[in-house]
């Protein structure tokens, strides 16, 4: 599988935007949705990543309470290309942002598999 490519991080000032790209040629679009995650500064396990948001092959969307209404996440039209629109950013919104490509996993549920390299976003005061 290719790995997605993340990219439109950036350091900006509270009550900024970014909007951050991901990239992944090649994916054959057999899972069952895409999503961003993110890693808070210091916390470095891949099970500490904390989902942001995430959109379904149908186009359902899903956001965290804490981004709700200020993220929006979209899709290109060959679907192999995950947007995440940042707006109102806070300082706690910082960190290491990853695109995933979600599978279902042996209960059936839509789970992260593939993984980007992570693109950094620092929000500051």
């Amino acid at each position: 599988q290719v790995q997605p490519v993340e990219s439109g991080g950036g350091s900006v000032q509270a009550g900024g935007s970014l909007k951050l790209s991901c990239e992944a040629p090649g994916v054959i679009f057999s899972g069952c949705g895409m999503g961003w995650y993110r890693q808070p500064p210091g916390k470095e396990r891949e099970e500490e990543r904390e989902e942001v948001s995430t959109i379904s092959t149908s186009g359902n969307t899903n956001y965290a309470d804490s981004v709700r209404g200020r993220f929006t996440i979209s899709q290109g039209n060959a679907r192999n290309s995950l947007y995440l629109q940042m707006n109102s950013l806070k300082i706690e919104d910082s960190g290491v942002y990853y695109c995933a490509v979600l599978f279902e996993n042996s209960a059936l549920q839509c789970v992260p598999q593939i993984w980007g390299q992570g693109t950094q976003v620092t929000v500051s005061s």
